[in-house]
């Protein structure tokens, strides 16, 4: 009988105009980053991002979205509203599914929605 297949990390790829301003963005955000020839990797302790650089990109029609789950979702908004980092940041609020949660949409519109235990969910 063939062993089951595990599942071990995921690696949204996130389309992006300029490889260089993102990858400086991601690491303004608290990321490490690497990259070369129009594709690049941003990771922060067990969360991993691909950015490729793609000319065709249009926020408008070819943005993505990526849920990234944190210790803290008020202390890394706290963090991001003082990078500097040009973007929309939401502000930090309780969800109905007992999440603490805030939103930033990048220059790329990629949204980035963020999450950390919060209060019970509602019932």
């Amino acid at each position: 009988m063939a062993e089951e297949v595990t599942f071990d990390r995921v690696a949204p790829v996130v389309p992006v105009r300029d490889l260089g301003a993102a990858l400086d963005r991601y690491q303004r955000l608290g990321f490490s980053v690497a990259g070369a020839e129009g594709y690049g990797f941003v990771e922060r302790g067990r969360v991993s991002l691909h950015v490729t650089e793609w000319a065709e990109h249009d926020p408008g029609r070819t943005a993505s979205t990526v849920y990234l789950y944190v210790s803290d979702a008020d202390a890394l908004h706290v963090a991001w509203a003082g990078s500097g980092v040009e973007g929309r940041l939401g502000e930090v609020q309780d969800t109905p599914y007992g999440l603490r949660e805030f939103t930033f949409v990048d220059p790329d519109g990629t949204l980035h929605r963020i999450g950390s235990p919060g209060q019970t969910p509602q019932t």
